[in-house]
C-alpha cells in the first residue's frame, strides 16, 4: 500500500563544501514557482492518503511557511501522521518554527552536522554552534516534541576527542532521534579537490572504526536504541517515513530529481528544471528514469535495505538462505527471533555485507 510521499526542495543559499546533492541557489520567485508545478505534479497522481510525509532536500525551510501550507492542503494526510521537515538553523526562527507547527509539521530534522564552530566553517556550513542550539530551543518553544539532529563523523582532521564533544552537546539537549553519517568525498565537490591536492585527507580507517564504536556505546549509555546503521531513537521514535524505505515499502516521490517506488516501479524524476516543467504543463509525470523490478529484483532490495535495521533484519527466502549461512559463519550475520541480523563486525563492515545480496 503507498502512504508515503516524499518531497524535493532543491534548493539551498549556498552549497556546503561536501555535498554532491542536487539544489540550486533561488530567489523567492522561482521557489512559488516550483512550488506551483509541485502542486500540479501531485495532481497528476492518484489522491492517496498518506501516514508519513517528508520535506527534503536541499533546504526546504527556505519556503514561505505559506507555500508549505499550500502544498499540505493539496494531499490526503492521515489524523495519526508522521509529517517530516528538513531545517537549516540558518534559514528558520521562532515564528517559523510556530507556523509549520500549526499546519501539522509535527517533526524536524535539524542539520547540524557538528557543533565544532571551526569544522562548521570547513564543512562551508553557514551556522554556527550557538545558532544550532537556539533553533533547537526554539523548536522546543514552538511545540515540537518529536526532533531529529543530524550529525556528521569523521571529518577532515577530526580527533575521536572532538566526536566525543559533539556527543556531549548532543546528549545535553536529549533530542527524540539523532542521525550520524561519516563523510563521504563525492567527486565533483571542493572537498573532494582539495583531497586531491592534499589539503585534506581521508580519516585512517581504524579512527573512523573506533569513532563508530563510541558513537554507538555513548548512545546507549544515553538509553538510545540503535536501530539503523546510522540512526538512533529514544524508545518508539523510529523515524516512520525513512523506516519505509528500509523496510522497501511503496513511496511517491515528487520534485526535481526525486525518486519513488511504485508497484514493480522504481522511479527518478528529471534533473532540469526546463524538462521538469515542461513534463508537467504537457500533461505528463516527469519521469526521467524507470526500473521495473522482477521478483528477484524486489528480492534483493529487500535483503540488502532490510539488512540496515538492526533489529529486524531479513528473513530470506530458500534462495537466498545459503548466501546468509555463509555470512553467519563469517561473523557478519547472526541469528535472533528466526531473522538474521547484522553482527557486531557485520555493522562495521555493513557496505560490504549490503552488496552480497546484489
Amino acid at each position: 500500500m503507498l502512504d508515503a510521499l516524499y518531497i524535493h526542495i532543491p534548493f539551498c543559499v549556498r552549497k556546503c563544501n561536501y555535498c554532491d546533492f542536487l539544489s540550486f541557489s533561488s530567489d523567492k520567485d522561482m521557489r512559488k514557482k516550483y512550488v506551483d508545478y509541485l502542486i500540479k505534479e501531485i495532481k497528476l497522481y492518484p489522491k492517496y492518503t498518506y501516514n508519513t510525509v517528508y520535506f527534503g532536500g536541499g533546504t526546504p525551510s527556505l519556503l514561505e511557511y505559506e507555500d508549505i501550507k499550500r502544498i499540505l492542503d493539496e494531499i490526503n494526510i492521515s489524523s495519526d501522521a508522521e509529517v517530516t521537515i528538513e531545517v537549516n538553523p540558518k534559514t528558520v526562527d521562532f515564528d517559523f518554527l510556530k507556523s509549520i507547527r500549526e499546519i501539522g509539521i509535527n517533526r524536524l530534522s535539524i542539520g547540524i552536522q557538528t557543533f565544532n564552530n571551526n569544522m562548521l566553517k570547513i564543512l562551508g556550513r553557514l551556522h554556527d554552534s550557538n545558532e544550532a542550539i537556539k533553533t533547537y530551543k526554539n523548536a522546543r518553544n514552538a511545540g515540537f516534541n518529536n526532533i531529529s539532529l543530524d550529525l556528521m563523523f569523521s571529518l577532515p582532521n577530526q580527533t575521536l576527542e572532538e566526536v566525543n564533544q559533539d556527543l556531549n552537546q548532543l546528549f545535553s539537549l536529549k533530542p527524540e532521534h539523532f542521525s550520524i553519517y561519516s563523510l563521504i568525498w563525492e567527486e565533483g565537490t571542493p572537498f573532494f579537490k582539495q583531497l586531491e591536492q592534499g589539503i585534506l585527507k581521508i580519516t585512517d580507517n581504524d579512527l573512523e572504526a573506533d569513532m563508530y564504536e563510541h558513537i554507538i556505546s555513548k548512545a546507549r549509555q544515553h538509553g538510545y536504541e540503535h536501530y539503523e546503521i546510522s540512526n538512533f531513537c529514544l524508545p518508539n521514535f523510529e523515524a516512520k517515513h525513512n523506516s519505509k524505505y528500509w523496510e522497501n515499502k511503496e513511496y511517491l516521490g515528487i520534485g526535481l530529481g526525486a525518486s519513488g517506488y511504485i508497484g514493480n516501479l522504481r522511479y527518478k524524476n528529471q534533473m532540469q528544471f526546463s524538462k521538469y516543467y515542461d513534463n508537467i504543463d504537457n500533461g505528463i509525470l516527469p519521469i526521467l528514469e524507470k526500473e521495473f523490478l522482477n521478483k528477484k529484483d524486489i528480492e534483493e532490495y529487500s535483503y540488502m535495505l532490510g539488512l540496515r535495521l538492526l533489529k529486524k533484519g531479513i528473513h530470506p527466502g530458500d534462495e537466498y538462505i545459503s548466501k546468509c549461512l555463509e555470512l553467519e559463519k563469517k561473523g557478519f550475520l547472526e541469528k535472533q527471533d528466526g531473522a538474521f541480523i547484522l553482527s557486531k563486525k557485520g555493522i562495521m563492515f555493513a557496505n560490504d555485507v549490503l552488496t552480497e545480496f546484489l
